[in-house]
């Protein structure tokens, strides 16, 4: 079994982020693997208005889960859920998808349309240049408020600008319509309230709570590590 990880929005390096959880897993036997999302940043291309976007994001995810036919787990943190709704198509080796803080898109939809008509206070928008970033002022009390100093010190310097594009492209296929999904709502998070979170969550099989902020798998690792350890690792009948 093993576990892929996507990330969020105007982030990078998707293994610190799951650092603390993957290093639980580990010791039963789980391996994990973060793959880069292009439009942060992180497959060289510069993220901008003629930069990588969605397109690029599934494909990056979709060659590390057609890599291996090991059966996987997929765990979708917030803009993570866009993602893997099409990479995820037709993966035979998906057992789970696991929604955190996150999306479940119907095709046709785009990660704007979850959000307000004006961006919220806490992103930095730059329509000139083609990108958006977390404000690095507001980041931690929005984002990271219930992690250790540690954690929320090493965060700011993982944050990344990011093609404004991805907020406009629609979804074209979605795999959580196809596997078994969990979604994990966290109580805490004041990036993506719970009230919304819920909404969301009514689309998948099976829903559960945490009383957490939007990155739980480094405030409370062990909790999001027993959740994936408990799931079933057959293939869903």
């Amino acid at each position: 079994m093993r576990v892929v990880f996507v990330h969020g929005a105007c982030v990078r390096d998707g293994w610190w982020w799951w650092h603390r959880t993957a290093e639980l897993l580990e010791r039963h036997g789980v391996r994990s693997v973060s793959p880069r999302l292009p439009s942060c940043g992180e497959a060289g291309a510069s993220p901008g208005l003629d930069g990588p976007g969605l397109a690029e994001d599934v494909a990056a995810v979709r060659q590390v889960l057609m890599d291996d036919d090991e059966p996987t787990i997929v765990v979708a943190h917030s803009y993570g859920g866009i993602v893997t709704a099409e990479a995820g198509v037709g993966v035979g080796s998906i057992r789970h998808m696991v929604l955190i803080s996150s999306y479940l898109p119907k095709v046709g939809q785009t990660l704007s349309d979850f959000g307000g008509s004006e961006p919220a206070p806490f992103l930095d928008v730059d329509a000139d240049a083609g990108t958006f970033e977390a404000r690095d002022e507001s980041f931690v009390d929005t984002f990271l408020h219930d992690c250790d100093i540690q954690v929320q010190d090493a965060g700011r310097g993982h944050l990344a600008r990011q093609s404004i594009q991805v907020l406009g492209q629609p979804v074209t296929a979605t795999a959580w319509q196809q596997v078994p999904t969990t979604y994990l709502v966290c109580t805490q998070d004041r990036g993506t309230v719970a009230e919304r979170q819920r909404e969301f969550a009514r689309r998948a099989d099976d829903v559960v709570e945490i009383e957490a902020g939007h990155h739980p798998f480094l405030s409370q690792p062990a909790v999001v590590g027993d959740l994936l350890l408990s799931l079933p690792r057959h293939a869903p009948s």
